[in-house]
């Protein structure tokens, strides 16, 4: 077993207490720890940009992330500041238009978790719970993050 409080949370512990990913069970937030991966950022470091494929998806562990929203070949002047426990980067949860619609950039140092957006798709489709959980999820920060783009 891991101490938790010498080596930091495990990836399971950090998914189950994302709000995303609140109400899955544990042996579900387990299964998609089998998919993250943990990265340190630096101040400034790009995460992706506008346009690029959709491989993975995101959870801010610590710091702040600057998401700006674009259409076509621009992006917005501004954009939304992500904090601890915010997902992002859900067009890899949608096969049918993978494209980042987004540029998303570490405002301080960050620690992130990456979801492997093809493992994610599988593991949904073979546990339909867990997939209807998460997509009841996704139609929220989809229509979240769009309303709050129209409001500016």
């Amino acid at each position: 077993m891991v101490d938790e409080s010498a080596a930091g949370p495990s990836t399971a512990t950090i998914l189950s207490q994302t709000p995303f990913f609140a109400r899955l069970t544990p042996a579900q937030c387990m299964e998609l720890a089998a998919l993250a991966q943990r990265e340190e950022l630096d101040e400034g470091a790009p995460i992706y940009h506008l346009g690029d494929q959709a491989r993975d998806l995101y959870v801010l562990v610590r710091g702040m992330v600057r998401l700006t929203i674009g259409y076509g070949v621009s992006s917005a002047g501004t954009g939304d500041i992500l904090r601890r426990g915010d997902v992002f980067g859900w067009a890899a949860m949608t096969p049918a238009c993978n494209a980042r619609i987004a540029t998303a950039s570490c405002v301080t140092p960050c620690s992130i978790l990456k979801l492997r957006g093809d493992g994610l798709l599988e593991l949904m489709e073979r546990d339909h719970t867990l997939g209807y959980r998460l997509m009841t999820q996704l139609t929220g920060l989809i229509t979240g993050t769009l309303t709050a783009y129209a409001c500016g």
